[in-house]
């Protein structure tokens, strides 16, 4: 029987992925097996010509665990998976079986246990398997993952909260993230008061960093659901400025900052002829991370083989220019097994940023 940890949190995108990939890190140097499962997946991709969580697939590839796969993600929710289950389709008692099953063989196998939920606590109600339901059931304690901030964050656990003790799931810590570092003891301290008459835990997760929180350019060719063309090696770089190329050539260029992606109207030739050369100057290759090339006006001919010749990771994209910076803009980006740059990161700064001692001790 493994030690198991439920990795829940108060909203999505605080953190629970990279908390996750920071706690089979840190497992796996002290437990000989260490797994993973996300009972219910919202998110699905396709891996070998079946549907799995991303996070699933995602933690599979990235430590080796992919022949555990099928038993990783039990519950993937398909498109119309929530029609399905209203229409009278499915049945939750087969699905929470299914759940079971999977975690039980996952349970004997493993020393260290990683459960890996989604979104807040009410995620998976509608089929009436919400995260505190599913971390009753497995009898997991629960950590939970919250952004950083004071008065914010203790309303968003307190709300989560009332989920969990209603189900009677086991909430017996808080880690927050994206801290500011020259605020990291102030906040910590902050939340520590904030809930009295509650035995939970506060710790820290990790600082803010850009390189988590940006995207590269193979996550826009996904988000695009576009290809990435040019330069292969390039599409892993984390993008930290998006520019909208509607100035002079020269007075792009001379804005680029460091890991720059340039969104670019097709019909710009001198500056897609002018970008395209920039990149083969060292300096500049540095601030190109690519281009997003909108708009409906062919690329012309000569501009396209200037294009093409020069390697630089371009996206081809037929709407407005307008509506692929909003669209970038507002993005959030999720860790894939492609982002070797953030994974990295991750498990270089999680022995320093995540107490792993404090968590294994509370299980």
């Amino acid at each position: 029987m493994a030690k198991k940890v439920f990795i829940g949190a108060t909203g999505q995108n605080c953190g629970k992925t990279t908390m996750s990939v920071s706690l089979m890190h840190l497992a796996r140097q002290k437990y000989e097996k260490v797994g993973f499962i996300k009972p219910i997946g919202p998110k699905i991709e396709t891996f070998n010509g079946e549907t799995f969580d991303m996070d699933a697939i995602l933690m599979a590839r990235t430590f080796g665990l992919e022949e555990d796969l099928p038993l990783m993600n039990p519950v993937a929710l398909h498109k119309n998976f929530t029609r399905d289950y209203l229409s009278g389709r499915m049945d939750c008692r087969i699905l929470k079986t299914r759940i079971i099953e999977a975690f039980d063989l996952l349970d004997k196998k493993y020393d260290f246990l990683i459960i890996e939920g989604a979104g807040h606590c009410g995620v998976g109600s509608v089929i009436g398997l919400s995260n505190a339901c599913v971390a009753h059931t497995l009898n997991a304690p629960v950590i939970m993952v919250t952004d950083s901030g004071i008065g914010s964050s203790i309303d968003a656990v307190h709300l989560n909260l009332a989920l969990y003790e209603k189900e009677e799931a086991d909430v017996r810590m808080v880690i927050v993230n994206k801290l500011r570092s020259d605020k990291r003891e102030s906040v910590l301290g902050f939340l520590n008061k904030g809930f009295p008459g509650k035995k939970l835990q506060v710790s820290g997760g990790f600082n803010y960093s850009p390189i988590l929180a940006n995207p590269t350019l193979s996550h826009i060719g996904k988000l695009l659901n576009l290809p990435v063309h040019g330069d292969p090696e390039g599409r892993s770089r984390i993008i930290h400025h998006i520019h909208l190329g509607a100035a002079s050539s020269q007075r792009v260029a001379d804005a680029l900052e460091p890991s720059t992606i340039v969104v670019i109207t097709s019909s710009r030739d001198e500056l897609i002829v002018t970008l395209s050369s920039l990149y083969h100057i060292p300096a500049y290759r540095d601030k190109i991370v690519g281009l997003v090339i909108a708009g409906h006006v062919p690329v012309s001919e000569i501009t396209q083989q200037i294009l093409d010749d020069s390697d630089i990771p371009y996206i081809r994209v037929h709407e407005s220019t307008a509506d692929v910076f909003t669209t970038l803009r507002e993005d959030v980006a999720k860790i894939t097994v492609e982002d070797q740059e953030k994974l990295a990161w991750i498990t270089a700064n999680a022995e320093n940023e995540i107490d792993f001692e404090a968590i294994d001790a509370l299980l």
